[in-house]
């Protein structure tokens, strides 16, 4: 039985959620991955809303995981590689303030990673651009609708999934295969 304080969450934002949550949730040690807002103005937004991007919201998952499995930093890890976090405000053909790169920290030792973790990508020379990924206080998170949650699983077939997500879950079994389920 997992220790309960060994279950940690990591909340990120790097485009659109399904994108990925579906990669999160397969990796050892991750309990769950959830679809949401977080980061705006507004309380309970619809998708309709948030998909406007007047809200100042980001479409968010939170991950919620064994740290004795799985670390922060290796979520962090992961989290990097399955966007570009060079791109303002966008992923792809998905552009709005909701798309945004972003990690909202829960706790100082958080910000603290979050920091070592953009300064690591910065000097790795992975990246032609300056990384713009916000560092921002965990506020309060809207789930999204059921719709949203394990997008990619109910819907493999559907062209977005195979264009947008298909790719990113080759990503992660190729550059992580140590760490998927």
């Amino acid at each position: 039985m997992n220790n309960t304080k060994n279950i940690q969450q990591a909340i990120v934002a790097g485009g659109c959620f399904w994108c990925i949550e579906a990669p999160m949730q397969r990796l050892k040690g991750v309990n769950s991955a959830t679809s949401g807002y977080m980061g705006g103005k507004i309380n309970n937004p619809s998708y309709q809303q948030i998909c406007t991007g007047t809200t100042g919201h980001a479409e968010v998952v939170i991950i919620t995981f064994d740290a004795t499995l799985i670390s922060y930093q290796q979520i962090l890890q992961v989290f990097f590689a399955l966007h570009d976090p060079t791109m303002l405000n966008q992923q792809g053909n998905d552009r709005g303030t909701q798309y945004r790169s972003a990690i909202f920290y829960q706790n100082e030792q958080q910000l603290k990673l979050a920091k070592q973790e953009i300064t690591g990508q910065t000097e790795s020379g992975e990246y032609s651009a300056a990384i713009v990924t916000t560092l921002e206080p965990e506020q309060e998170f809207y789930i999204a609708d059921e719709v949203h949650q394990h997008y990619y699983d109910k819907n493999p077939y559907q062209p977005y999934c195979q264009i947008m997500i298909a790719p990113k879950l080759a990503k992660l079994e190729s550059l992580f295969r140590d760490k998927v389920k």
